[in-house]
This record gives C-alpha cells, structure tokens and sequence, in this order.
C-alpha cells in the first residue's frame, strides 16, 4: 500500500486526490491510497477524521467533489454494474427490509451474482446458521451486522470494504469475524477496513492508513509506524502521530 507510487502493476484501488465538502465543512481533504491485490489494509482515524466519507467515495456511494477512483481499473461511478460484481460493501449502518429472514436476504442477495457463495457456507463465516429463520427486525444489533458481512460476501468479490467491521461485536463474535478476514485473506481477496480496535489492525492488516481532518498523515506497517513513532505499541503512535487520543470501540 502506499499513498502514491505508481510504478508496480494495476492497483486493487487507486484513489488519487479525493476531495469532500459539506457546505463550510471540508470532510476529505486530497486523500491519495492505493492497495495492491490481495492487501489488507487498515484505515484509522478518529471520529469526524473523514474515514467513512473516504470508503464511501471510494465504494463509489458517494461522488468526490475532486479527485477520482480506480477499482481494479474501473471508475466505480461510471461503471457501477460492473463494479458491484467484484466490489463487496459492508458500512455501518444496515438498511434492510426488516420483515424479511435471515435466509430469505441471503436468497435474495446471491441472485444478484452468476456465481455466489452458498448459503451454507455464508452462514457459516459470519456464525448465523441458528438464526436462518429469524427476521432480520429481530437480530440484534451484533447479528444485524454479521447479517450485513454475509450479504457483501455473497458475490465472491475480489475487493472488500468493511467499515467497523466489529463495532458492537461480543468477543467471541469479533473473534469468528477475524477468522473470516484471515480466511479471505487466503482467498486472495483485498480488503480495506475501517476499524478502532488496535487489536484487530495488529492481527489483520499488512497497512494501516492514519486520516486526519480529511487527510492522509501517515502510511505504513503497523509495526512501522510505532517505530516511525518512537512508541511501545500502535495505539502511542496513533497518538505521538495525530496529537489525538482513539476512541474505543464498544
């Protein structure tokens, strides 16, 4: 992953000086990333950093004011069915019809791919198979966001975008959600996760992206960046290096 260099073969995603305004408030402010094929890649900030608005500009759900997207070559805006073929897409806040199962979303989503996953095997990496039959307006909010993991994996993607992919999460739910990213990863499938638990960057990630005020501060191995920082560990360098404390993820 590095924030500009263009000398090796095509990226996973290029983005390239994105920029995001809401009225007076500049949210990204010339964001530049590229992931290579088959990276994971952490993205770290704290709340109102321009995390969110980052991904969503980049999963083509927002357009950048400025700047422009690469999604294994394609522009997610101009290109979006073909995009949704290889794209999966996991943000923080899932709206899905409530009076429909937990089978019955996973049906429905797999018809949108010539070659989903299986059922079985959804369930199974998100840990919902006792739950096929419950609506998803009876999940908790834990399982609505495994539910939501699920269904982004249901195309086979070659490229995944998880925003909080833990958040609300118990131990032993964020534990099995780890193992499915470690799982992916031996798929050969690229990642970009937004996350907030040092942990889950230090397990999963070969980079880590720190944005602050909509920008782009520093880029790295997490190993990296604490010695970039003169730190102990990965949570110091987060903050020898933005001046600002992380919150903790509930």
């Amino acid at each position: 992953m590095s924030s500009g260099d263009t000398s090796r073969g095509e990226p996973a995603i290029h983005a390239e000086h994105l920029h995001k305004r809401y009225g007076h408030k500049v949210a990204v402010d010339d964001v530049s990333l590229r992931v290579e094929p088959g990276e994971v890649v952490g993205v770290l900030g704290t709340n109102g950093a321009g995390k969110t608005t980052t991904v969503e500009m980049i999963a083509g759900v927002r357009k950048p004011d400025r700047g422009r997207v690469s999604l294994l070559g394609m522009d997610p805006q101009r290109e979006r069915a073909k995009v949704r073929q290889v794209l999966g897409v996991q943000l923080q806040e899932a709206t899905l019809h409530g009076a429909l199962t937990v089978s019955e979303l996973i049906g429905l989503y797999r018809t949108f791919y010539p070659d989903p996953r299986l059922a079985g095997e959804l369930l199974e990496l998100v840990g919902l198979d006792e739950q096929r039959a419950v609506r998803f307006e009876k999940l908790s909010g834990g399982q609505q966001q495994r539910l939501s993991i699920a269904l982004a994996l249901a195309g086979r993607p070659r490229v995944v975008i998880l925003d909080e992919l833990t958040t609300g999460l118990d131990p032993r739910a964020r534990r099995r959600m780890w193992a499915t990213i470690e799982h992916l990863r031996t798929e050969g499938v690229t990642i970009l996760l937004v996350s907030h638990t040092m942990e889950e960057v230090e397990r999963l990630c070969d980079q880590v992206v720190l944005i602050d005020d909509g920008r782009v501060i520093a880029v790295g191995t997490p190993t990296g960046l604490v010695a970039r920082a003169g730190a102990e560990n990965l949570d110091d360098a987060f903050v020898a290096l933005t001046g600002k404390e992380l919150e903790v993820a509930e």
